[in-house]
C-alpha cells in the first residue's frame, strides 16, 4: 500500500494535564491548557451548523468559532466562543464533577446551543436588530440587559428551544431563539406553532428575513475572537470558584417549616432514618429531576440540598413518612421552591 494511503495508526498524543489529578489539575490557569478546536468533538458539530446554513441557503455567512471560558456570542461579532470543556474528555469529566452538568456535552445539546449562537451570530454579521420590523417583533437590542428574569411558561408570545423559556430574558434572545427554532432541520415550526400567532410572525419574519439576506455577503466579517482561552489567565480553581459562587447566590433560604411538614422530631420515629442521611441516598436523583423539570442549574439545586442536609441534622429530624412517599414528597417540595423563586424573578442567565 502507497505511504500516501495507508491508515495512520499513531494516537494523538495526549497532554500532560490530562493524567493530572483534580487538584492539580484546578492549580493550572486555563491559557496554560493550550487548547484548539481541530481535533475535538467540536470540530464536526461545528461542521454540521454550517450544513444546516447552507441547507437553509446562507452560504454567505460562515460564523468563526474559538475557545473561551463559557458560551456567548459578543456584540457586533459574527462569531461563536465555545467553552474549552468540549476540547478535551478530562475537562468535561471536571467540569461534571465542579458543576455537576456539562453544558454542550451531548451533540443534541450542544447543536441546540450552537444554533442558538449562531442567531446571536448573524444579527451582528448583518446588523438585523437596526432594522425597523426586528424592533416591532422582537423589541429593543439596546434594552438593558438584566442579570436574571422573570419567565412566564404559559406564554405562546415566544418560540421554546433552550430550556427555561429563554427567548423571554431579552431582544436578542428572543431572536437568537426564534432563529435557532427556524433553522434546526426537520422541525415543522410552521405546524408547531399555529396556534401561537405572535410566534409564528416571528417565525414567518425571519423565514423572509434569511431569504432577502441569502446571497448577500455580510457588512461586518471581523474574525476578532473575544476573551479566548489564550488570553483567560484565571486557575480553573479560579473560575470554578466564580461559576458556583454565581450559581449558589441564586436560592433563597428554607424555612423549618418546609423541612418539618417532611420529617420530625417525634419520639416515636427514633428508630427511623435521620432526615439526612435519607436526603443524601436521594440526593443525585432529586438534583437531576427538579433540573430537568425547571431549568435550573443542577449545582444550584445541590447547594440547596446541602443546605437542608445540615439543616435537618441542627434540628435532628428524621423520617415520620415511608421512604418511597417521602421521596416523591422531597421532590415536590424541593420543585414548588424553584419555580416560586424563578417566577419571582431570580432565574440567571446563563448563555
Amino acid at each position: 500500500m502507497p505511504p500516501s494511503t495507508r491508515p495512520s495508526t499513531r494516537r494523538k498524543r495526549q497532554p500532560v494535564w490530562a493524567r493530572y489529578d483534580d487538584d492539580r489539575l484546578l492549580g493550572l490557569r486555563l491559557c496554560d491548557l493550550k487548547l484548539t478546536i481541530p481535533g475535538t468533538s467540536l470540530e464536526p458539530r461545528l461542521d454540521r451548523l454550517r450544513a444546516d446554513l447552507d441547507r437553509k441557503g446562507l452560504a454567505c455567512f460562515r460564523p468563526h468559532a474559538w475557545l473561551s471560558s463559557e458560551w456567548f456570542s459578543p456584540d457586533g461579532v459574527p462569531g461563536i466562543a465555545a467553552p474549552f470543556y468540549l476540547a478535551h474528555p478530562r475537562l468535561m469529566r471536571l467540569e461534571q464533577k465542579q458543576m455537576l452538568q456539562v453544558e454542550g456535552g451531548s451533540e443534541a445539546e450542544c447543536m441546540r446551543i450552537l444554533r442558538h449562537e449562531a442567531g446571536h451570530a448573524i444579527d451582528a454579521a448583518y446588523r438585523l436588530h437596526r432594522r425597523k420590523r426586528w424592533r416591532e417583533l422582537f423589541g429593543s437590542f439596546t434594552q438593558p440587559y438584566p442579570d436574571s428574569y422573570q419567565p412566564k411558561p404559559g406564554s405562546r408570545r415566544y418560540v421554546q428551544h433552550l430550556p427555561f423559556w429563554y427567548a423571554q430574558a431579552h431582544p436578542a434572545e428572543d431572536f437568537a431563539e426564534t432563529f435557532a427554532v427556524w433553522l434546526t432541520p426537520g422541525q415543522s415550526w410552521q405546524q408547531r406553532y399555529a396556534t401561537w400567532p405572535t410566534a409564528l410572525r416571528k417565525l414567518e419574519y425571519v423565514n423572509e428575513l434569511m431569504r432577502e439576506i441569502a446571497d448577500q455577503p455580510p457588512p461586518v466579517r471581523t474574525r476578532r475572537q473575544v476573551e479566548p482561552l489564550r488570553q483567560c489567565r484565571k486557575t480553573l480553581r479560579e473560575h470554578y470558584r466564580d461559576r458556583k459562587l454565581h450559581y449558589a447566590d441564586e436560592w433563597p433560604d428554607f424555612f423549618d417549616i418546609d423541612l418539618r411538614r417532611l420529617f420530625s422530631t417525634d419520639p416515636r420515629f427514633a428508630g427511623r432514618p435521620t432526615a439526612a442521611s435519607f436526603l443524601r441516598r436521594v440526593r443525585p436523583d432529586l438534583r437531576r429531576i427538579v433540573a430537568d423539570w425547571t431549568g435550573t442549574h443542577p449545582y444550584t439545586i445541590d447547594q440547596v440540598l446541602a443546605d437542608m442536609i445540615d439543616r435537618c441534622k441542627e434540628l435532628r429530624l428524621r423520617l415520620a413518612l415511608p421512604e418511597s412517599q417521602a421521596r416523591s414528597q422531597a421532590m415536590i417540595m424541593v420543585t414548588v421552591q424553584t419555580m416560586h423563586y424563578m417566577h419571582a424573578g431570580h432565574h440567571r442567565l446563563a448563555l
